[in-house]
Protein backbone atom coordinates (compact mmCIF):
# COMPACT_ATOMS: atom_id res chain seq x y z
CA UNK A 1 0.00 0.00 0.00
CA UNK A 2 1.73 3.08 -1.54
CA UNK A 3 -1.25 4.85 -1.34
CA UNK A 4 -4.17 5.39 0.69
CA UNK A 5 -7.17 7.27 -1.70
CA UNK A 6 -9.93 4.92 -0.58
CA UNK A 7 -11.23 1.77 1.02
CA UNK A 8 -12.89 0.44 -1.98
CA UNK A 9 -11.19 -1.93 -3.89
CA UNK A 10 -9.27 -2.97 -0.82
CA UNK A 11 -9.32 -6.92 0.61
CA UNK A 12 -10.34 -7.67 3.98
CA UNK A 13 -6.77 -8.74 4.82
CA UNK A 14 -5.50 -5.61 4.26
CA UNK A 15 -7.97 -3.82 5.71
CA UNK A 16 -7.65 -6.23 9.03
CA UNK A 17 -3.69 -6.15 8.85
CA UNK A 18 -3.83 -1.98 9.03
CA UNK A 19 -6.39 -2.68 12.25
CA UNK A 20 -3.67 -5.01 13.37
CA UNK A 21 -0.97 -2.41 13.55
CA UNK A 22 -2.96 0.19 14.58
CA UNK A 23 -4.20 -1.95 17.75
CA UNK A 24 -0.17 -2.13 18.30
CA UNK A 25 -0.28 1.82 18.29
CA UNK A 26 -2.97 2.35 21.01
CA UNK A 27 -0.85 0.09 23.40
CA UNK A 28 2.00 2.12 22.48
CA UNK A 29 0.22 5.39 23.02
CA UNK A 30 -1.16 4.96 26.25
CA UNK A 31 2.27 3.38 27.49
CA UNK A 32 3.92 6.26 26.22
CA UNK A 33 6.76 3.62 24.21
CA UNK A 34 6.02 4.56 20.98
CA UNK A 35 9.08 3.46 18.87
CA UNK A 36 9.76 7.00 17.38
CA UNK A 37 12.46 5.81 14.51
CA UNK A 38 10.02 4.84 11.96
CA UNK A 39 9.80 7.95 10.57
CA UNK A 40 12.83 9.64 11.29
CA UNK A 41 14.24 11.62 8.40
CA UNK A 42 10.99 11.25 6.61
CA UNK A 43 8.81 14.43 5.62
CA UNK A 44 5.05 14.88 5.85
CA UNK A 45 2.84 17.66 4.62
CA UNK A 46 -0.29 17.77 5.88
CA UNK A 47 -2.36 20.09 2.76
CA UNK A 48 -6.02 20.65 3.31
CA UNK A 49 -7.74 22.52 1.46
CA UNK A 50 -10.98 22.33 3.92
CA UNK A 51 -11.14 23.02 7.53
CA UNK A 52 -10.47 20.51 9.75
CA UNK A 53 -9.73 19.54 13.31
CA UNK A 54 -9.74 16.29 14.35
CA UNK A 55 -8.02 14.70 11.26
CA UNK A 56 -5.44 17.29 10.45
CA UNK A 57 -4.21 17.39 14.50
CA UNK A 58 -4.49 13.23 14.53
CA UNK A 59 -2.23 13.14 11.24
CA UNK A 60 0.21 15.83 13.34
CA UNK A 61 0.07 13.96 16.45
CA UNK A 62 0.82 10.60 14.58
CA UNK A 63 3.65 11.60 12.18
CA UNK A 64 5.43 13.12 15.21
CA UNK A 65 4.95 10.03 17.90
CA UNK A 66 6.64 8.04 15.02
CA UNK A 67 9.31 10.76 14.39
CA UNK A 68 8.73 12.74 10.99
CA UNK A 69 9.41 16.35 10.36
CA UNK A 70 5.67 17.23 10.25
CA UNK A 71 4.54 20.80 8.11
CA UNK A 72 1.24 21.69 7.46
CA UNK A 73 0.50 23.69 4.81
CA UNK A 74 -1.96 26.55 5.12
CA UNK A 75 -3.55 27.23 1.98
CA UNK A 76 -5.50 30.48 3.09
CA UNK A 77 -1.91 31.69 3.09
CA UNK A 78 -0.05 29.57 0.41
CA UNK A 79 -0.20 30.19 -3.34
CA UNK A 80 -3.07 28.29 -3.99
CA UNK A 81 -5.01 31.10 -2.58
CA UNK A 82 -3.26 33.47 -4.93
CA UNK A 83 -4.65 31.18 -8.37
CA UNK A 84 -1.96 28.21 -8.41
CA UNK A 85 -3.66 25.30 -9.57
CA UNK A 86 -3.33 22.12 -7.71
CA UNK A 87 -1.24 20.51 -10.22
CA UNK A 88 1.23 23.65 -9.99
CA UNK A 89 0.92 22.35 -6.18
CA UNK A 90 1.65 19.22 -7.04
CA UNK A 91 5.04 20.25 -8.71
CA UNK A 92 5.74 22.38 -5.97
CA UNK A 93 5.92 19.75 -3.06
CA UNK A 94 7.64 17.46 -5.67
CA UNK A 95 10.62 19.32 -5.81
CA UNK A 96 10.39 19.76 -1.89
CA UNK A 97 11.12 15.91 -2.05
CA UNK A 98 8.51 15.31 0.99
CA UNK A 99 7.79 11.82 1.39
CA UNK A 100 4.47 11.42 2.56
CA UNK A 101 1.73 13.79 2.02
CA UNK A 102 -1.90 13.71 3.47
CA UNK A 103 -4.64 15.98 1.11
CA UNK A 104 -7.83 16.85 2.42
CA UNK A 105 -9.90 18.64 -0.49
CA UNK A 106 -13.34 19.24 -1.21
CA UNK A 107 -13.14 17.96 -5.29
CA UNK A 108 -13.64 14.21 -5.03
CA UNK A 109 -10.53 12.90 -7.33
CA UNK A 110 -7.93 15.38 -6.19
CA UNK A 111 -5.70 13.19 -3.51
CA UNK A 112 -5.51 10.81 -6.57
CA UNK A 113 -4.81 13.20 -9.38
CA UNK A 114 -2.01 14.37 -6.33
CA UNK A 115 -0.56 10.76 -6.30
CA UNK A 116 -0.60 10.59 -10.23
CA UNK A 117 1.91 13.66 -9.93
CA UNK A 118 4.14 13.69 -6.76
CA UNK A 119 6.48 11.07 -5.73
CA UNK A 120 5.17 10.84 -2.19
CA UNK A 121 2.62 8.43 -0.50
CA UNK A 122 -0.44 9.97 -1.25
CA UNK A 123 -3.32 9.48 1.77
CA UNK A 124 -6.71 10.91 1.10
CA UNK A 125 -8.10 12.73 4.28
CA UNK A 126 -11.22 13.43 2.66
CA UNK A 127 -12.01 14.19 -0.95
CA UNK A 128 -15.36 15.88 -1.75
CA UNK A 129 -18.45 13.33 -1.40
CA UNK A 130 -16.13 10.75 -2.53
CA UNK A 131 -14.23 8.87 0.56
CA UNK A 132 -12.57 9.33 3.67
CA UNK A 133 -11.00 6.25 4.25
CA UNK A 134 -8.75 6.91 7.34
CA UNK A 135 -12.07 7.73 9.11
CA UNK A 136 -13.70 4.31 8.33
CA UNK A 137 -10.34 2.61 9.34
CA UNK A 138 -10.66 4.29 12.87
CA UNK A 139 -14.41 3.37 12.85
CA UNK A 140 -13.89 -0.32 12.38
CA UNK A 141 -10.81 -0.29 15.08
CA UNK A 142 -13.05 1.37 17.07
CA UNK A 143 -16.53 -1.01 17.00
CA UNK A 144 -14.13 -4.18 16.46
CA UNK A 145 -12.35 -3.61 20.33
CA UNK A 146 -15.97 -3.38 21.54
CA UNK A 147 -17.43 -6.10 19.86
CA UNK A 148 -13.90 -8.20 18.74
CA UNK A 149 -15.26 -8.69 15.17
CA UNK A 150 -17.05 -6.69 12.55
CA UNK A 151 -17.83 -10.45 10.69
CA UNK A 152 -21.82 -10.44 11.50
CA UNK A 153 -22.57 -7.55 13.08
CA UNK A 154 -25.95 -4.77 12.44
CA UNK A 155 -24.81 -1.14 11.62
CA UNK A 156 -27.09 1.24 11.17
CA UNK A 157 -25.76 4.63 9.33
CA UNK A 158 -27.90 7.54 10.22
CA UNK A 159 -28.50 11.06 8.54
CA UNK A 160 -27.24 12.66 5.51
CA UNK A 161 -25.64 9.90 3.95
CA UNK A 162 -25.84 11.64 0.32
CA UNK A 163 -23.02 14.36 0.96
CA UNK A 164 -20.65 12.06 3.13
CA UNK A 165 -17.79 10.76 2.54
CA UNK A 166 -17.56 8.77 5.88
CA UNK A 167 -20.84 6.91 4.93
CA UNK A 168 -19.47 5.77 1.60
CA UNK A 169 -15.95 4.82 3.04
CA UNK A 170 -17.83 2.71 6.02
CA UNK A 171 -20.32 0.82 3.81
CA UNK A 172 -16.99 -0.35 1.62
CA UNK A 173 -15.03 -0.92 4.73
CA UNK A 174 -17.80 -3.11 6.82
CA UNK A 175 -19.57 -4.44 3.64
CA UNK A 176 -16.03 -6.19 2.76
CA UNK A 177 -15.52 -7.27 6.72
CA UNK A 178 -18.89 -9.02 6.13
CA UNK A 179 -21.00 -6.67 8.58
CA UNK A 180 -24.67 -5.94 7.38
CA UNK A 181 -24.98 -2.25 7.03
CA UNK A 182 -28.13 -0.06 6.61
CA UNK A 183 -28.54 3.48 5.95
CA UNK A 184 -31.33 5.15 7.38
CA UNK A 185 -32.28 9.03 6.31
CA UNK A 186 -34.93 11.16 4.51
CA UNK A 187 -35.63 10.33 0.80
CA UNK A 188 -33.86 13.88 0.31
CA UNK A 189 -30.22 12.80 1.43
CA UNK A 190 -30.14 8.94 0.99
CA UNK A 191 -28.12 8.78 -2.69
CA UNK A 192 -30.70 7.01 -5.06
CA UNK A 193 -28.42 4.00 -6.09
CA UNK A 194 -26.85 3.43 -2.81
CA UNK A 195 -28.72 -0.08 -2.15
CA UNK A 196 -25.80 -1.07 -5.05
CA UNK A 197 -23.79 -1.16 -2.74
CA UNK A 198 -24.96 -4.16 -1.09
CA UNK A 199 -26.70 -1.50 2.06
CA UNK A 200 -30.35 -1.53 3.31
CA UNK A 201 -32.30 1.63 2.77
CA UNK A 202 -34.83 2.51 5.65
CA UNK A 203 -36.67 6.27 5.91
CA UNK A 204 -37.82 5.15 9.29
CA UNK A 205 -35.52 5.39 12.51
CA UNK A 206 -37.57 3.35 14.42
CA UNK A 207 -37.42 0.17 11.57
CA UNK A 208 -33.78 0.79 10.51
CA UNK A 209 -32.46 0.69 14.09
CA UNK A 210 -33.96 -2.13 15.46
CA UNK A 211 -31.72 -4.44 16.42
CA UNK A 212 -28.60 -2.25 15.16
CA UNK A 213 -25.42 -3.52 17.17
CA UNK A 214 -24.06 0.23 15.78
CA UNK A 215 -25.43 3.35 15.37
CA UNK A 216 -23.22 5.86 13.84
CA UNK A 217 -24.55 8.83 13.03
CA UNK A 218 -23.70 11.41 10.33
CA UNK A 219 -23.50 15.44 10.58
CA UNK A 220 -25.79 17.26 8.75
CA UNK A 221 -23.69 18.71 6.10
CA UNK A 222 -25.78 21.89 5.47
CA UNK A 223 -22.32 23.37 3.73
CA UNK A 224 -22.81 20.91 1.06
CA UNK A 225 -26.47 21.24 0.41
CA UNK A 226 -28.87 22.50 -1.51
CA UNK A 227 -31.89 24.35 0.28
CA UNK A 228 -34.27 22.68 0.84
CA UNK A 229 -33.69 19.11 1.41
CA UNK A 230 -34.77 19.10 5.07
CA UNK A 231 -37.30 21.67 6.05
CA UNK A 232 -35.00 22.63 9.48
CA UNK A 233 -33.60 21.39 12.50
CA UNK A 234 -36.17 21.04 14.73
CA UNK A 235 -37.86 18.70 12.15
CA UNK A 236 -34.65 16.73 11.17
CA UNK A 237 -34.22 16.12 14.87
CA UNK A 238 -37.54 15.11 15.45
CA UNK A 239 -37.88 12.13 13.05
CA UNK A 240 -33.77 11.30 12.33
CA UNK A 241 -32.48 12.65 15.61
CA UNK A 242 -30.87 10.48 17.79
CA UNK A 243 -32.66 10.39 21.61
CA UNK A 244 -33.03 7.94 23.73
CA UNK A 245 -36.57 7.10 22.72
CA UNK A 246 -34.96 5.86 19.25
CA UNK A 247 -32.24 4.48 20.46
CA UNK A 248 -34.03 1.93 22.87
CA UNK A 249 -34.84 0.28 19.43
CA UNK A 250 -31.42 -0.74 18.89
CA UNK A 251 -30.21 -3.38 20.98
CA UNK A 252 -29.70 -3.10 24.72
CA UNK A 253 -25.84 -2.98 24.18
CA UNK A 254 -25.77 -0.74 20.90
CA UNK A 255 -22.49 1.85 19.83
CA UNK A 256 -22.95 5.07 19.13
CA UNK A 257 -20.62 6.58 17.21
CA UNK A 258 -20.41 10.14 15.18
CA UNK A 259 -17.56 11.29 13.23
CA UNK A 260 -17.42 14.88 14.46
CA UNK A 261 -17.96 17.58 14.59
CA UNK A 262 -21.35 17.04 16.24
CA UNK A 263 -24.41 19.15 15.81
CA UNK A 264 -25.81 18.85 19.40
CA UNK A 265 -29.99 18.50 19.23
CA UNK A 266 -29.57 18.20 15.42
CA UNK A 267 -28.31 14.38 14.65
CA UNK A 268 -28.08 13.87 18.62
CA UNK A 269 -29.36 14.76 21.57
CA UNK A 270 -26.39 15.43 24.22
CA UNK A 271 -27.85 12.78 26.61
CA UNK A 272 -27.19 10.14 23.74
CA UNK A 273 -23.83 11.51 23.20
CA UNK A 274 -22.11 11.55 26.31
CA UNK A 275 -23.65 8.30 27.72
CA UNK A 276 -21.04 6.44 28.49
CA UNK A 277 -22.77 2.87 28.16
CA UNK A 278 -23.42 3.60 24.71
CA UNK A 279 -21.69 6.60 23.32
CA UNK A 280 -17.44 5.28 21.98
CA UNK A 281 -17.25 8.99 20.47
CA UNK A 282 -14.43 9.68 22.75
CA UNK A 283 -12.91 6.83 21.61
CA UNK A 284 -13.03 7.34 18.16
CA UNK A 285 -10.96 10.56 18.37
CA UNK A 286 -8.26 8.44 20.42
CA UNK A 287 -8.66 5.68 17.73
CA UNK A 288 -7.66 8.21 14.93
CA UNK A 289 -4.36 8.40 15.98
CA UNK A 290 -3.45 4.99 15.69
CA UNK A 291 -4.85 4.29 12.54
CA UNK A 292 -2.91 6.99 10.99
CA UNK A 293 0.43 5.93 12.65
CA UNK A 294 -0.22 2.79 11.07
CA UNK A 295 -1.14 4.30 7.56
CA UNK A 296 1.77 6.37 7.75
CA UNK A 297 3.96 3.77 9.23
CA UNK A 298 3.05 1.06 6.15
CA UNK A 299 2.96 3.73 3.22
CA UNK A 300 6.57 4.85 4.03
CA UNK A 301 7.77 1.30 4.69
CA UNK A 302 6.25 -0.03 1.83
CA UNK A 303 8.05 3.16 -0.32
CA UNK A 304 10.99 2.07 1.35
CA UNK A 305 10.65 -1.53 -0.03
CA UNK A 306 9.42 -0.89 -3.56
Amino acid sequence: MRHLLAIEGMYPPQIGALLDLAESYVLHNRTGTTARDRLRGRTLINLFFEDSTRTRTSFELAGKRLGADVINMSVATSSVNKGETLLDTAATLNAMNCDLLVVRHGASGAPALLARKVDAAVINAGDGTHEHPTQALLDALTIRRHRASLQGLTVAICGDVLHSRVARSNIFLLTAMGSRVRVIGPPTLIPAAVARLGVEVFHDMAAGLRGADVVMMLRLQQERMAHGLVPSAREYFRFFGLDAAKLAYAKPDALVMHPGPMNRGVEIDSAVADDPAHSVIGEQVEMGVAVRMAVLDTAAHTMANA
